[in-house]
């Protein structure tokens, strides 16, 4: 069995991991969807890479707000409340 600080540091680690995701998704956004804008503005007129720029930037907004623990349905406080619930009933 884990101990405490074991556990917060596993916790800990994964917290850093996933901030380290959202950077790299992050750099990736910003070079693909300047190459997108570069042949969108090389090619037509009609302001294509709007789409890709909004449903990509609206899952790397879900990533970082993932990331730095915010999440107005189901945060921390609803975890923590559900892992004591099934800790309590499987006593």
């Amino acid at each position: 069995m884990e101990t405490i600080n074991e556990y917060k540091y596993k916790k800990a680690k994964e917290q850093v991991e996933c901030i380290k995701g959202f950077y790299t998704h992050l750099m990736v956004y910003v070079i693909v969807i300047s190459v997108l804008a570069y042949f969108n503005y090389a090619t037509t007129s009609f302001p294509w890479v709007l789409f890709p720029a909004l449903g990509w930037g609206l899952g790397l907004t879900a990533h970082g707000l993932r990331a730095f623990g915010y999440m107005p349905f189901l945060g921390k406080d609803w975890e923590e409340r559900k892992i004591k619930e099934f800790m309590e009933r499987d006593e």
